[in-house]
């Protein structure tokens, strides 16, 4: 078994016995173990007690962080004419019809976000397989269908988080950088906390948010005490 080095066994014996943190202190936690030698991502993950095999329990949407991820989002548009103009307008990095499609048939994949306006989508479904895997594929239900592209493209470049609960019910997405003022980095954590709460489905049975924990890119992770994660939250959100 490989050993680690004194960072890494640093920064874990750090958070030994500490659970259920306050917003405030967990993130004074992660801040101060993240210690590599590049701004690393701080990133939340939630297990919420759904089933996403069942339509009725899928948990997906969106979020604009009010501090912003720290992170430069590339786009990719698919449209035409006066669309594909005023994508190029609003800042995308990629603006394409088939021949988008085919760039990414041959495996060239340059961007984080993928937007389409709905003429456009029995092109982009052709890449299904591709797209669909890496999380990229267009959607009405997360904004990324649309004809309002320019709102698109500067909803995804000003710091828009999408979610989506994997098949053990669990959510993750990153919600800033660990250079980040500590209060802007817990009031992104408390937005994104709030955002899932709101996406809390139909189906969800029992208790819906079971857990949050955050860490860094290198470093271990804490628990975060729910209640002090969705403070500020609707009411009808943390119910029902």
């Amino acid at each position: 078994m490989a050993k680690h080095g004194k960072r890494v066994r640093a920064a874990r014996e750090a958070v030994v016995g500490k659970e259920n943190l306050s917003v405030e202190d967990a993130v004074a936690l992660i801040k101060a173990n993240a210690s590599a030698k590049f701004d690393e991502t701080v990133e939340v993950a939630m297990n919420l007690g759904v089933d996403p095999r069942h339509a009725d329990q899928m948990v997906r949407g969106t979020v604009n962080l009010p501090n912003g991820t720290g992170k430069t989002v590339r786009v990719a548009v698919f449209a035409r004419g006066a669309k594909a103009d005023e994508a190029t307008a609003a800042g995308a990095d990629i603006v394409g019809a088939e021949d988008l499609m085919e760039t990414i048939q041959s495996g060239k994949i340059e961007f984080d976000r993928c937007i389409a306006t709905p003429d456009m989508m029995p092109v982009v479904g052709r890449l299904g397989k591709i797209l669909g895997p890496r999380n990229l594929m267009p959607n009405p239900k997360v904004g990324t269908v649309t004809m309002d592209v320019k709102e698109a493209v500067a909803a995804a470049k000003g710091g828009q988080v999408q979610f989506k609960a994997e098949k053990a019910g669990v959510v993750h997405a990153g919600i800033g950088k660990a250079s980040f003022d500590a209060a802007k980095l817990a009031e992104n954590l408390r937005a994104f906390v709030d955002a899932v709460s709101k996406a809390k489905p139909s189906g969800a049975k029992g208790t819906y948010m079971k857990k949050v924990s955050l860490s860094s890119t290198m470093g271990p992770g804490v628990s975060v005490d729910v209640a002090s994660a969705m403070e500020g939250a609707a009411p009808a959100a943390a119910a029902e």
